[in-house]
């Protein structure tokens, strides 16, 4: 038996779980949410206790300190020691072309890593900030790398090439990412629906949102490009704008590069159009009558319905659409919102089904709807803890 320990850091949360290996037991898990916020939760969960905790956590750093004391806890811990964690695996957001399936980290791949970061500034830092202090706490613990933009390596070449000239195209093209959760949620899927032969759409909605369209298991297209910030709107990312946005900011406003990414990055999306990043403040507000937060709401579902038209004609047909994450898991109203209008390619929500919180797959499509309209809750940690633990097994 094997402890792993999976550490799942988004721009703004950490999610985390300590599982013994090969049974998959969960030995404990949790989640550090709004970090950088006064405001910020720390949620920690064994078999007999749960501890919740609302604090100030300015960074990442801050995160995995206060995780480690938890889990070293004498009374509600779970360890009694650092040195009983036999691997630590990180959720690397970009790997770039470097990177294409799991590895152990070494010093190489920490510099291949930080390299990496113009391409993820919210999240690439993050990551390597959460190796360094990992190392610093489990010191005997092996560390390893899964990196999201590894599942979409078989998107083909006419997909993921833009039009640039092509002396630019060696580096600059689409990546994908989100890549472990997408990758969990469509084997899922590919299992419930019982084919062989399977188009489907994934949405995977939360602070960060992306859509893959996976043809038979394979990720063939995919809502973000080469940064993390393309696709979708985002809890604070832009989404999809026109490019020639960006010099315009920077000769109307008189915005540096940095500034402008940085206005894209961490104070557009949600948060620029409503003043909130979190989709549970907003659609709070939404149901008062808020304006802006309506709008939003409604430029968010529009944005993704257009991905659903898009990427049902390059699959050729569609089996099922999967939603999934924190809003796609949890959000009925968004959900809704979304199918709204789309029997023309066979999809029909069940309102009794969509508004039914439960914790496990299920299909909330109508009974004559064409396509299955599936909620997957994800578990990239344990996909994490898997493709780590067969890894080092090899």
């Amino acid at each position: 038996m094997q402890q792993i320990l999976v550490l799942n850091s988004g721009s703004s949360s950490l999610k985390f779980q300590l599982f013994s290996m090969p049974d998959e037991t969960v030995l404990c898990s949790g989640l550090i949410e709004r970090i950088g916020l006064d405001d910020a939760k720390f949620i920690y969960k064994t078999k007999e206790h749960t501890i919740e905790v609302g604090t100030p956590i300015a960074n990442h750093n801050a995160g995995l300190q206060l995780l480690a004391k938890q889990l070293l806890d004498e009374k509600t811990g779970i360890i009694k020691s650092a040195d009983d964690i036999d691997i630590v695996s990180h959720r690397v957001v970009h790997g770039g072309k470097d990177f294409t399936k799991t590895v152990e980290i070494t010093t190489e791949v920490k510099e291949k890593i930080k390299a990496l970061s113009g391409l993820a500034p919210l999240h690439n830092p993050a990551n390597l900030e959460g190796i360094i202090v990992a190392e610093a706490i489990f010191k005997k613990a092996k560390q390893v790398a899964i990196f999201d933009t590894a599942f979409h390596q078989t998107i083909p070449e006419h997909a993921y090439k833009y039009a640039l000239p092509n002396a630019y195209s060696d580096q600059i093209r689409l990546y994908g990412f989100h890549g472990t959760s997408h990758k969990y949620v469509s084997e899922k899927a590919i299992e419930f629906l019982d084919k062989k032969e399977t188009n489907i759409i994934t949405i995977h909605l939360g602070n960060g949102c992306s859509m893959s369209a996976v043809k038979n298991g394979k990720s063939i297209d995919h809502s973000m490009g080469f940064s993390p910030t393309t696709g979708l709107i985002m809890g604070t990312r832009s989404g999809d704008i026109d490019s020639s946005i960006i010099f315009y900011l920077a000769e109307k406003f008189d915005l540096n590069f940095k500034e402008v990414n940085n206005l894209l990055q961490k104070k557009s999306g949600m948060l620029g159009l409503t003043g909130h990043s979190d989709l549970r403040d907003i659609q709070e507000k939404a149901k008062k009558g808020d304006k802006a937060c309506l709008l939003a709401l409604k430029m968010n579902a529009y944005r993704i319905k257009k991905y659903i038209g898009s990427y049902a004609a390059i699959l050729n047909g569609l089996d099922a659409i999967v939603f999934t994450a924190g809003i796609g898991e949890n959000s009925s109203f968004l959900r809704a919102s979304i199918c709204e209008d789309l029997d023309f390619l066979g999809i029909n929500l069940d309102t009794e089904k969509n508004n039914a919180r439960l914790n496990t797959i299920r299909a909330i499509n109508t009974k004559d709807s064409k396509v299955e309209i599936l909620v997957i809750p994800t578990n990239e940690e344990l996909e994490i803890a898997k493709q780590s633990f067969h890894l080092l097994k090899e």
